[in-house]
């Protein structure tokens, strides 16, 4: 069997998904495409290695069938070849999870990001043929390790056995353990990707070779400057940059990420955030006032860092 790849060195960026307001829409909010597209391009302009729709981020749970394919389509057609897409297939089965990584095949993403089956609580030999199910469509895929949201653990010991199929090539962690990276590294040959925002310094210095990343959705010049450092071994400077950045971050690991991440957005005022869809409800006052504050905080020290290099 022909061994699979795909380049992530860089920063994939989970994207956030627009809305705008149409009564006839689910929940009063239909998926704005024109404003997702040029938030694509936007990410692109700025360095990104590339854009992962259709992930928890991108509200995925929320749309419909005909919304959730058009999101890739849209995707694809504004990353225009610039870098890769890599499509969220998540589903409760491995039939759903095949027909959306058929879909994502068919509408020309590079890969798919999978979880295992979602609200079912799987086994090991359940979450492995979950995957060799949708490894049959043949695009690249790269495991996704939620055992938050999904209550299944990705373990080194199941990593290395998901990794014998030849299509998973890649795991984005997101348990914030970041001793695994050197048991994964130990057990199988895989590519591992930073998954959460907060500790991507920590899994970069263990050896993640990706940033599978949130809040780049705000911060995507940034962003890129930080893997870039880190993935030239700048340490000290890598470190000083995200010392700036890691308080904002944490939002990333928190319920309210989507919420934050889209407020953040609009604050930093290059993209548009906006609203979310139920079941996802507004921030409370006192999230929306720390969001703003720690948003504020790392632009001003942003600002500051660039005026001391100017």
């Amino acid at each position: 069997m022909t061994e699979q790849t795909m380049d992530l060195g860089g920063v994939v960026v989970a994207t956030t998904l627009a809305f705008k307001e149409d009564a006839s829409a689910p929940a009063g909010l239909a998926v704005d495409y024109d404003r997702f597209g040029e938030h694509v391009d936007f990410l692109m302009s700025n360095g990104c290695r590339g854009v992962g729709p259709n992930g928890s981020l991108g509200e995925y749970s929320s749309l419909t069938d005909d919304e959730r394919r058009r999101v890739i389509q849209v995707a694809v057609e504004a990353v225009d070849g610039r870098g890769i897409v890599v499509a969220g297939v998540h589903g409760v089965g491995s039939h759903q999870a095949r027909t959306w990584a058929e879909a994502a095949q068919e509408d020309g993403a590079d890969g798919v990001l999978l979880l295992p089956p979602t609200l079912y609580r799987a086994n090991e030999g359940e979450v492995i043929a979950h995957f060799e199910e949708v490894a049959k469509v043949g695009l690249p895929i790269m495991a996704y390790n939620n055992p938050f949201d999904t209550k299944v653990d990705l373990v080194p010991s199941l990593v290395a056995k998901l990794a014998k199929i030849p299509e998973v090539v890649a795991i984005k962690e997101f348990s914030g353990d970041v001793r695994r990276v050197y048991e994964i590294k130990e057990l199988c040959d895989i590519d591992i990707i930073a998954g959460a925002d907060d500790v991507l310094f920590e899994l970069m210095v263990n050896g993640a070779v990706g940033w599978f990343a949130g809040y780049p959705n705000a911060f995507p010049k940034e962003a890129v400057e930080l893997y870039d450092l880190c993935a030239a071994g700048k340490w000290h400077e890598a470190k000083a940059l995200y010392e700036q950045l890691v308080a904002v971050f944490r939002w990333d690991s928190r319920t309210e990420f989507v919420q934050a991440i889209k407020l953040s957005m609009d604050i930093c005022g290059n993209s548009y955030g906006g609203p979310t869809r139920p079941p996802r409800g507004p921030l409370s006052p006192e999230q929306h006032a720390q969001v703003t504050a720690d948003t504020e905080r790392a632009l001003a020290a942003l600002a500051a860092r660039s005026a001391a290099v100017a």
